[in-house]
């Protein structure tokens, strides 16, 4: 069976990634109760539904916490899940419930919005780290979708995937990344005329910055220090491990960072790209 798990933060995006998956053909079940997990997953199996997309949240309270029991079942029946976690930053979700309308799922007479959203992020704290996070704060919903999609096509329980991302520190670090390098030091396109409206993946400032030995310096660093240390995240179980490289507006520098260090690692490790900035735009 391939079955992937949404959760996340009311607000997030859930119900975006669970449309694209229902329209990639997977049985979909919304705000499905944790200890409902492994039974569904026997029906399912019974009546030969083989793909399936569960979103689980806040709203399951305190079953919430047996989420990490019911995988390590799962992996016991020999169903790997994907799980993704998506949040957000709270004056994001403060803004997209400004806009809605909506009532948060956990509101209560004597809580504020914002209160809301701190219980419910305290409460999905124990099983933020499971799987991959994805920081929607500052991604469109293609964007999002796009991103979704990308996760559809990995195949499960077959090691580590390795994520190099590419930000803007004006519009902050992502809170998805787990290695954070700060490339904002290196000579920057944005100051050459023709180079402004381009991105790191145009062939002119693929040149410029090839041409800096400053540049090339600092990918080697990175490249070592990251082909150093994954043995151990592998050791460690990670099925995921989001290295983020940022510059000052997301566009040039990080760009072409995360390219070049997803080519060197593609042939060692199962390889993703993204671009926050870029996606955002």
């Amino acid at each position: 069976m391939e079955l992937i798990l949404i959760s996340g933060m009311s607000g997030s995006g859930k119900s975006v990634a669970l449309h694209l998956l229902e329209d990639a053909g997977y049985y979909c079940v919304d705000n499905l109760p944790v200890a409902m997990l492994t039974v569904l997953v026997g029906l399912l199996e019974t009546e030969n539904i083989h793909k399936v997309a569960v979103a689980i949240d806040a709203r399951a309270g305190n079953g919430i916490n047996l989420l990490p029991d019911k995988l390590e079942k799962l992996l016991a029946l020999k169903v790997h899940p994907v799980f993704l976690f998506l949040h957000a930053k709270d004056e994001t979700l403060l803004k997209r419930y400004s806009e809605s309308r909506r009532r948060h799922p956990l509101a209560e007479e004597n809580l504020t919005l914002l209160e809301s959203i701190h219980r419910e992020r305290e409460m999905l704290t124990p099983i933020s780290d499971l799987g991959h996070r994805i920081d929607t704060s500052d991604l469109k919903a293609n964007a999002l979708r796009e991103w979704v999609r990308q996760f559809i096509e990995i195949e499960p329980g077959q090691g580590l995937t390795l994520m190099f991302e590419s930000f803007g520190f004006k519009h902050g670090i992502p809170l998805d990344a787990d290695l954070v390098f700060d490339v904002r030091c290196l000579p920057n396109p944005h100051y050459v005329p023709e180079l402004r409206a381009l991105t790191g993946k145009d062939q002119p400032v693929i040149d410029f910055l090839d041409a800096e030995a400053a540049v090339g310096r600092m990918q080697a660093d990175i490249t070592r220090f990251v082909a150093d240390w994954l043995p151990a995240y592998v050791r460690d179980n990670r099925n995921y491990l989001t290295v983020a490289i940022g510059c000052t507006g997301g566009q040039h520098r990080s760009v072409y960072l995360a390219e070049a260090l997803a080519r060197h690692f593609a042939g060692e490790a199962r390889v993703l790209v993204r671009h926050r900035t870029l996606a955002g735009s």
